[in-house]
């Protein structure tokens, strides 16, 4: 958790101050480049305590490799791909300490509007589309209250907002920051054990991430 806000910190405040050297520092032109793939590690970290079983719960984040991938309709317009490229593996906890543990791997499709032009060092940019997180893994610790029984996990689905900076190293390469929210709008996944719904896994994570990319 120390970790996470460390790092959410200095990218919030990458992304406070971009958009002024947006406008004042000119770099490499990235004018003709269409596509754009990005490598990076993201942390991931619940907003919401699920209540399951009547009571309630601390679902631990965790960290993982990404990867995505634009493509740029005009120079500030983008549609993009992205996704885990491992799984985040989360610790279900109550009072009385850990009782399941269960893997997430989110990926989702947006559209993005990168602000400054092709010029541009810093190009900060926000994004909106739909997400899904598949769950597998579930496991009940084995001497814990769930203990012999099984555990399962619906999808959560939902909208996902982006917020991120690139900033341009050649016309090729570029360092990227980024600020993710994913929301389920479904009102899932419910969660069941030994096939009886006990609750609802409610998370919208917020994820924070850096990366390398590169522009062809």
């Amino acid at each position: 958790m120390k970790h996470f806000r460390q790092l959410t910190l200095a990218v919030v405040a990458t992304l406070a101050i971009a958009p002024a050297f947006a406008q004042e520092i000119t770099g490499p032109d990235t004018s003709g480049k269409k596509f754009a793939v990005v490598g990076g590690y993201t942390l991931a970290e619940p907003t919401k305590n699920p209540m399951i079983a009547g009571e309630r719960t601390n679902v631990d984040g965790d960290g993982a490799a990404t990867l995505s991938a634009n493509y740029y309709i005009t120079d500030n317009i983008a549609v993009e791909a992205w996704g885990a490229a491992d799984k985040f593996g989360n610790r279900v906890r109550t009072p009385n300490g850990k009782v399941a543990s269960v893997d997430t791997q989110p990926y989702a499709l947006s559209g993005q509007y990168h602000f400054g032009n092709t010029q541009s060092i810093v190009r900060p940019f926000v994004g909106l589309g739909y997400f899904e997180a598949n769950t597998d893994g579930e496991k009940a610790e084995p001497t814990g209250p769930l203990a012999g029984q099984h555990i399962g996990v619906e999808t959560a689905k939902g909208a996902i907002a982006t917020a991120g900076v690139d900033v341009n190293i050649t016309p090729t390469w570029f360092a990227r920051a980024d600020v993710r929210y994913m929301h389920d709008t479904t009102g899932q996944p419910n969660v069941t054990v030994d096939g009886a719904n006990v609750g609802k896994a409610e998370l919208n994570p917020v994820t924070v991430g850096v990366g390398l990319g590169a522009r062809f």
